[in-house]
């Protein structure tokens, strides 16, 4: 059986396994007792990944079928400061699993053009902070990752942009419609405070906990370090109802 090396990010971590992705989506998200069901994000790296700063190497040569040939489900390489020490290059496909278990495949795309507006973005690690900002989503890497002067700063960090619809403009009239999003008050004021104060970011929550709604995904995932920035698009809904619907249907539930 072929071992495979997935980044996880919900918890952050570096993972052998003989699971294919979609068989460790489901094993990740719901088939383990050493965790409470929940979505599952990460990325299937390189197998030819190796580092100065992960044993792989023994994690692989541990990554062996269980006595009655079912296959090894994980071996943990690391679960400290992951993310900042794989390369983007080393990244292969990005997916998305369901709180069933239900796993979308994304591929490196395109960076997407700049948006006016106000912007909402879901830091999904090394933290998790639920922040709103005036900055586009290069820019709100530059400045979270590789600003020099930025006082909060992280090595790297993987990040999605949620929907805002008319809020993006229009912070206190704007029509709420279909955002799902509690305590939607408290949201408008942290907008609203982006128009009339010299700040570019506010945080709106330090710890979600719901997870992160992919139905209010806007255009898709990005994940930078010092070196590089990618970005992993969503297919649109349309494109999604049509090819997708099992994953819609459940990450709309």
């Amino acid at each position: 059986m072929a071992v495979h090396l997935y980044l996880s990010l919900i918890p952050e971590a570096l993972i052998a396994s003989m699971l294919t992705p979609e068989e460790f989506g489901v094993y990740y998200a719901v088939g383990s007792e050493k965790k409470s069901r929940g979505q599952a994000i990460f990325f299937e790296v390189d197998p030819k990944f190796r580092s100065d700063f992960f044993d792989v190497q023994t994690a692989v040569e541990r990554c062996v079928p269980h006595e009655d040939g079912s296959p090894k489900r994980s071996v943990y390489a690391s679960v400290y400061r992951v993310l900042e020490n794989i390369p983007t290059k080393a990244l292969l496909k990005m997916y998305l699993t369901t709180n069933d278990g239900r796993t979308l495949a994304l591929e490196p795309g395109t960076m997407p053009q700049e948006s006016a507006g106000l912007h909402l973005y879901r830091e999904i690690a090394p933290v998790s902070p639920l922040v709103v900002s005036a900055l586009g989503p290069k820019d709100f890497y530059n400045l979270i990752v590789k600003d020099p002067i930025s006082l909060v700063k992280v090595p790297a960090v993987c990040f999605a942009e949620l929907r805002l619809g008319a809020l993006a403009e229009d912070p206190l009239n704007g029509e709420r419609g279909d955002l799902p999003y509690h305590n939607i008050e408290h949201l408008r004021s942290c907008l609203a405070d982006l128009k009339t104060k010299f700040v570019s970011t506010k945080m709106v929550d330090r710890t979600p906990t719901n997870g992160i709604p992919f139905r209010t995904v806007k255009n898709g995932f990005f994940i930078g370090n010092q070196n590089s920035l990618q970005y992993y698009p969503l297919p649109s809904e349309k494109e999604l109802v049509e090819k997708h619907y099992q994953w819609w249907r459940s990450a709309t539930m």
